[in-house]
């Protein structure tokens, strides 16, 4: 039969492989007998495997070795200690000199050779500055020392203890089992103290646990009643309602911290902004930008703070760029807190304290500074001019307020009061107080 070009051209670009099928039983280089290269990989791979195990073999014994060698010095000295400490004791019994005092210094040379290798490694494990504080307890000990005895104290104890008539303390037993009785009395309130600053930190610990739990379910609890099956915002009236009640509840229970996350988490989550609404059925309304738009004038917001924050302590906390238009912070404490361009326009800061606290772009009111004016409750705001949209600052605390605005400061000496202007940065040199008093 004629082969075939297509035949020839592959014969021609194959390698020349075994003609031998594998199940034949040939000789010595059999194809059957040769290892494949999956075979040669695995053989390699176990010879690499078998020199690292010897290797790791080798060197484990040698560690072994080492320690072992180690362990037998140190099991002699610590004989010889013990026979040294024998001794010294011996020697203190016959009141011998030269027995006590050799004795003590074998003991005291090899006490020193076992335990400097722990004092060498616990050196060594300390910070420069822990090393110098060390020398520097160590240098005030002695210190101390020297001056007692240069200024005579010493020599006036002994003149003391010469003077005391011994017989009548009692026998020296007494004063030991008094001075045992005493020590054993201060251990017992040195566990005691132990042991309530440990129950301490963990109650601290299962405390911020709790908090958190607690938390994360209000939570899962608001977007619950926020949320419909498709994830837009559903916000019937009574599930409004729930929401206001539960924020109430979770704000009255945890702390600075604790308040400061869940209001970042609404305002986040545009539950605090007042949103614009359908006439018919009350839904929010989409801006057509992904989100929902906003109706400063007319729109409902899905949790109204209302009072919730009025006396409330949210000081040293992260308050930026938080939704907190329209709330009741009457007497709050703010000081300290980070509220940049956070949203206070139409909140009421009366006699609140915001001390130390970080205002950069912070919103107090709408419009232009000299025209805004703070909230009524009669007049509607006009959003175009600022005025009624700005916030009630009569009788705050603005001590050393950071990055206080121009704008900021016209407004606050403008309509805070006498009070509040002599606490502004900067004074109100020039401003009017349009308050009157």
């Amino acid at each position: 039969m004629t082969e075939s070009p297509n035949s020839r051209q592959n014969s021609a670009n194959q390698p020349n492989l075994p003609t031998e099928s594998p199940d034949s039983a040939s000789g010595n280089g059999s194809f059957a007998d040769r290892p494949r290269p999956s075979e040669y990989s695995a053989s390699a791979g176990t010879n690499e495997s078998d020199r690292l195990l010897s290797s790791l073999a080798r060197k484990e014994i040698a560690i072994q070795q080492n320690a072992a060698a180690a362990v037998a010095p140190n099991r002699s000295a610590s004989w010889v200690i013990v026979c040294a400490t024998a001794l010294m004791f011996v020697g203190i019994i016959l009141n011998n000199f030269w027995i006590g005092i050799s004795g003590s210094i074998v003991a005291l040379l090899l006490s020193l050779r076992l335990i400097w290798p722990l004092l060498q490694s616990w050196l060594n494990d300390l910070q420069p500055h822990e090393r110098s504080q060390l020398l520097g307890i160590v240098g005030f000990l002695a210190a101390l020392l020297g001056l007692l005895k240069f200024i005579g104290v010493y020599d006036a104890i002994g003149n003391w203890l010469q003077q005391i008539k011994w017989d009548e303390f009692g026998s020296w037993a007494e004063w030991t089992g008094a001075v045992g009785q005493i020590m054993i009395a201060v251990l017992a309130v040195y566990i005691a103290w132990r042991q309530y600053v440990i129950s301490k930190d963990l109650t601290i610990q299962q405390n911020i646990i709790t908090q958190q739990q607690t938390i994360d379910a209000y939570f899962q609890g608001v977007s619950d009643l926020a949320l419909d099956d498709e994830g837009m915002l559903e916000d019937w009236p009574q599930e409004r309602v729930f929401a206001e009640g539960r924020t109430a509840a979770i704000l009255t229970s945890i702390d600075a911290q604790g308040k400061a996350k869940v209001l970042r988490f609404l305002s986040q989550s545009r539950l605090l902004s007042p949103l614009k609404r359908d006439q018919h059925l009350g839904r929010p309304i989409l801006n057509g930008f992904g989100g929902y738009e906003e109706d400063r004038e007319y729109g409902v917001r899905v949790i109204d703070l209302g009072v919730m924050l009025a006396g409330a302590n949210i000081s040293r906390t992260d308050l930026r760029w938080v939704e907190l238009s329209e709330a009741n912070l009457v007497r709050a404490d703010l000081s300290s807190c980070d509220l940049a361009h956070a949203n206070l326009s139409r909140a009421i800061l009366y006699e609140a304290n915001l001390a130390g606290a970080d205002l950069k772009g912070t919103r107090l009111f709408y419009g232009s500074a000299k025209t805004a004016s703070p909230r009524s409750r009669t007049i509607l705001p006009d959003y175009e001019t600022g005025a009624h949209t700005g916030a009630v600052v009569e009788n705050t605390d603005f001590t050393d307020v950071q990055r206080l605005s121009e704008e900021q400061r016209y407004y606050c000496c403008a309509w805070g009061g006498e009070k509040t202007r002599s606490t502004i940065p900067g004074g109100c040199v020039g401003i009017p107080n349009k308050l009157g008093h």
